[in-house]
């Protein structure tokens, strides 16, 4: 039986945590991590992995043009949850398994969302420069304590961030097509979209992207928002029409913005970028040591699975 090739395109695999690697490589399999420390683009995809049996994948897309190139492939494991940079019907019809590694970095990325709110709150991304510069400028914040968190998603992420809420006791508005049990009981109450955006003061965006969520938080919605409210989005960026979200910053209606998420990465410069209560991040919500352990072990273990003829734990069914 030939080696399995498998290429790691998640920019952290086999370098944060070694053990995931090491279990590839012992289960007979010639591994290539990423070395350009960023998403592959679509030409580098098919040359690294036109022969290639399994793809660990990080937040590279995978188009029907690249998939159609990659003859040998049969698994696309995803190293973390979001599949929508994966077009999973060729991959299917190809035969090709699609996996992802459902809740291994929720914590993570709920501590980012609060960390978000608590620095634009407060102030404390100009605090620290100024102070650093030798200013003494205090600025004055804008307490959590008894505020009312909008969370739009209640899955893992959305539910962790919840309970985070509460231990500021917190208000806690939801918004999902479904009710989660484990949404509820952490207290969140739920309300259409709409009302939650006139009544929060902090709102989170924890939704997938698809059809019906693109561009969920238009220039109309925005227009419901209270005045000085704080917006944090770690899910997708294309959940928010940006032209509307630079005028929302620009005219008062939000005192701040903060994104871990881009259409590429890195991100072209937009001038939503320059102004001074915006924070950004480089995609590093699910990014600590412990998470990048589950995500490298989940998935090898859909890889090794399929090494071995078995299904593997994570499919992704198409909906």
């Amino acid at each position: 039986m030939k080696k399995w090739k498998v290429v790691a395109t998640a920019v952290t695999f086999g370098k944060v945590n070694k053990e995931p690697l090491e279990r590839l490589q012992q289960a007979g399999c010639d591994v290539t991590i990423n070395p350009f420390g960023r998403p592959f683009t679509n030409d580098e995809l098919v040359e690294y992995a036109h022969d290639a049996d399994a793809i660990i994948l990080g937040n590279d897309k995978v188009p029907s043009s690249v998939i159609k190139k990659c003859k040998d492939l049969k698994i696309i494991a995803k190293h973390g949850v979001g599949t929508d940079s994966i077009d999973i019907k060729t991959a299917n019809s190809m035969g090709i398994v699609v996996t992802n590694a459902p809740g291994t970095n929720s914590q993570e990325v709920a501590d980012l969302a609060l960390g978000f709110m608590l620095m634009l709150a407060r102030g404390l991304y100009q605090a620290n420069r100024d102070t650093k510069d030798g200013k003494w400028i205090k600025p004055t914040g804008k307490s959590l304590y008894q505020k009312t968190m909008g969370i739009v998603g209640l899955g893992a992420i959305g539910v962790a961030l919840a309970k985070r809420a509460a231990g500021f006791d917190m208000n806690i508005l939801g918004y999902d097509i479904t009710q989660n049990p484990a949404a509820l009981a952490a207290g969140v109450k739920y309300v259409p979209l709409d009302e939650l955006l006139s009544k929060s003061d902090f709102i989170s965006l924890h939704l997938p992207l698809t059809d019906s969520t693109e561009n969920i938080i238009s220039a109309d919605k925005f227009k419901l928002m209270k005045k000085d409210a704080i917006l944090v989005d770690t899910a997708r960026r294309k959940l928010i029409d940006y032209d509307a979200l630079y005028r929302a910053l620009t005219d008062g209606t939000l005192r701040g913005y903060a994104t871990d998420v881009y259409d590429s990465e890195p991100p072209a410069h937009l001038a939503l970028f320059d102004l001074p209560n915006v924070l950004l991040s480089p995609h590093i919500g699910g990014t600590t040591v412990e998470s990048n352990r589950r995500m490298g072990d989940t998935a090898v273990d859909n890889v090794i699975a399929v090494i071995n003829g078995q299904t593997p734990p994570n499919i992704v069914v198409l909906k």
